[in-house]
């Protein structure tokens, strides 16, 4: 899955790419950029997708994390995502909707919809995951149950893309947040969204052995193509599902307290790793 990623695209490079695209306002006052983004929380971040009236090309802030309008409040949205104990005091286990799996947003209710629907492309520069590796018992020589995780950044090598762009689906959370200091209810909408992820690469393999999964990373057409209208159920799936190619795509091991430091993207060698080949 995705949940960790880089984010240092300048607005003027994503213009460059994609003319006449339509800048939100607040995103040209303020353009958010990080070496390191944690999807836990739910930051907000630049998204491309097609204005429902005017069929152009706009980018939009949108929230991470896809909330569904039956959650009717912040509170809500941190039970939905946290868990939480219901009324007979069972736990209720929440939801991680980060990531959506691409096989499957056509067939969850809650993703089915905006799968069909509202499609977006996500703009990083890179991405973090772990590989697991379990070292070998020094008595048995049988590997332990307890694996060594060690983080990895990735990024593309082409030089033809200047960023990666990822599959995503979006959902304008309605919701009614009270008034710090009335306490009247106030109506809003947050555009929320997940990344798609499809089946791991011979690269992304090796990296997030543990889930084999990756995000789906789309080139310039598949990414236009993605967020056009009128794509059938079947296209939709094809898309979600698709396969960068990893010789376009580098990883190396990165410290293990990257998430801490000021250079979370400097690599860092360890003498218990294989190398990562395509």
């Amino acid at each position: 899955m995705c949940y960790h990623i880089a984010f240092t695209v300048k607005l003027e490079s994503i213009l460059d790419y994609f003319p006449g695209l339509i800048v939100e306002e607040q995103l040209e006052m303020d353009f958010p950029q990080a070496q390191y983004l944690n999807g836990f929380n739910h930051p907000m971040h630049p998204v491309m997708l097609i204005g429902r009236k005017d069929k152009k090309k706009h980018l939009a802030n949108m929230m991470w994390g896809f909330l569904p309008n039956h959650v009717k409040n912040w509170e809500e949205a941190q039970r939905f995502w946290n868990g939480h104990k219901d009324e007979k005091g069972v736990w209720r286990t929440g939801y991680v909707t980060l990531n959506a799996i691409g096989e499957e947003i056509l067939e969850k209710k809650m993703y089915r919809d905006a799968a069909l629907n509202r499609r977006c492309v996500i703009f990083v520069d890179g991405f973090y995951e772990w590989r697991h590796i379990y070292p070998l018992n020094k008595r048995t020589g049988h590997p332990l149950k307890t694996p060594n995780k060690y983080p990895y950044h990735i990024k593309l090598t082409s030089t033809e893309m200047p960023f990666i762009m990822m599959a995503g689906i979006w959902n304008p959370w309605r919701h009614a947040e009270a008034d710090k200091e009335t306490g009247e209810l106030i109506e809003m909408v947050t555009p929320t969204f997940a990344l798609c992820t499809a089946p791991a690469n011979k690269l992304m393999s090796q990296v997030h052995n543990s889930k084999m999964r990756m995000p789906t990373i789309l080139t310039k057409d598949l990414a236009l193509e993605w967020i056009s209208e009128g794509l059938g159920e079947e296209r939709i799936k094809e898309i979600a599902t698709s396969q960068f190619a990893a010789e376009q795509m580098t990883a190396f091991s990165i410290a293990k307290d990257f998430q801490e430091v000021t250079n979370p993207k400097e690599a860092c060698q360890y003498e218990d790793l294989e190398p990562v080949v395509c």
